[in-house]
């Protein structure tokens, strides 16, 4: 028997799964020929894009829905090393003992997280990187109003004018007035995004600036740009320029590194912590291993290196599947093809903004852009459950998620 192992539950993780299913069949053989396990501390697909919005709790998929009708394995455990000379990795399960479990082929996909700051008061900051974070933001929003009156009750700052930032600052304007509204505290929603750099998006480029600003002001969220957060309290929040703010709530989003487990293996690593990685998502220079996701710095094309987003992560999850599977099976790999570029970023009750191409040429706004946006993470985005034939014809690498972005 042949062993692929595969750590991380999240979209690249699930569908190297899917993937390694699919040409296994293709190819004839059983589950006992080529077997395939995920290692998951949790027992969803976390919906990572959409947890800004309201009821995070929703935004997951059972794995068992997806990976069982395959026939992938599952195990429930958090990695605690990788020894790739011997071909083991060690995990603890959640009954605390360990097991050291061997594989013929390794793929890394436990994408990654967000870096937190280092500055007085950090346990008072949110953020909507993790599904427990978010359902803790969402928790803290719907306690407001039994706080005492005060003038920041209904502010928010957010930390981070990226792609996070600005979903969940827009996305705010509207969950806290639902929020304030039934105590009669509409008018006093105040949403204020802190960027240390001159611009807002400053990763998104001049393509959608005009689009993103002209929501911001719709919406009536402030900016404080050229400065941070220097320390944050309770009720208020202190900006690296001396200012300091009334503000119930804090919401970090600067900042994202590759997960930790990168450090297990030997080889180069970039300024985000993702490990190096060839055209066929094999780690370079360590044998029988594989990285997609967030924690691997794929090429997009001869200029640039993949985005750390679900849209990436999708695809390559189904590229090193597919080549962890064929490895195994004497069968030809496949070069990573990422396809078309897009971002889709939403501005709550502004719409969103769809951009297509690195230059980020903005294709919808308002509402056309928001249903868009719906599509995307609420149909496209999802692998389907419960049904093997779905499953398995989405995760031809062929059929990628940009041919369905891009549409």
């Amino acid at each position: 028997m042949s062993r692929i192992l595969i750590i991380g539950g999240g979209f690249a993780g699930v569908w190297s799964a899917a993937a390694a299913a699919r040409l296994r069949r293709e190819a004839g053989a059983s589950d006992t020929d080529l077997s395939i396990t995920v290692i998951s501390p949790g027992d969803d697909l976390v919906i990572r894009p959409r947890l800004y919005e309201r009821d995070p709790d929703r935004k997951r998929l059972p794995l068992d829905r997806i990976l069982g009708p395959i026939g992938v394995d599952r195990l429930a455990a958090t990695v605690t090393g990788i020894d790739t000379g011997r071909q083991t990795v060690t995990a603890v399960q959640r009954d605390g003992q360990t097991a050291d479990l061997p594989y013929d082929r390794l793929v890394l996909a436990s994408g990654s997280a967000l870096v937190r700051p280092r500055i007085p008061g950090a346990e008072h900051l949110h953020n909507v990187d993790t599904l427990p974070a978010a359902a803790a933001l969402e928790s803290h929003l719907q306690r407001l109003p039994e706080r005492p009156v005060s003038e920041g009750r209904y502010t928010a700052v957010v930390v981070g004018a990226g792609f996070t930032g600005l979903e969940i600052a827009t996305e705010l304007v509207g969950r806290l007035t639902e929020v304030a509204a039934p105590h009669g505290f509409a008018d006093r929603v105040r949403v204020i995004l802190v960027e240390r750099e001159s611009v807002v998006g400053p990763d998104l480029g001049a393509g959608p600036r005009g689009d993103i600003l002209a929501a911001l002001a719709h919406l009536r969220v402030d900016q404080r740009l050229g400065t941070s957060v220097q320390a944050v309290g309770p009720s208020e929040v202190v900006l690296t320029d001396g200012t300091t703010v009334a503000a119930a709530t804090t919401v970090w989003t600067a900042g994202m590194k590759a997960s930790h487990l990168a450090e297990n293996i030997p080889g180069h690593r970039d300024q985000l912590g993702r490990l190096a990685v060839n055209g066929h998502l094999q780690v370079q220079g360590v044998e029988g291993v594989y990285a997609a996701g967030d924690i691997a710095a794929a090429r997009a094309d001869a200029e640039r290196y993949v985005m750390q987003s679900c849209q990436h992560a999708s695809p390559q999850g189904k590229y090193a599947g597919h080549n962890v599977a064929a490895d195994l099976l004497g069968l030809p790999l496949e070069e990573f093809n990422p396809g078309p570029y897009i971002t889709c970023l939403d501005l709550g009750g502004a719409g969103a903004v769809y951009t297509t191409g690195w230059e980020r040429t903005v294709s919808l706004t308002g509402p056309e852009g928001k249903e868009r946006k719906r599509l995307i993470t609420h149909q496209w985005l999802n692998p389907p459950v419960d049904d093997a034939e779905a499953i398995l014809a989405r995760a031809d690498f062929r059929s990628s998620v940009h041919s369905v972005l891009s549409r």
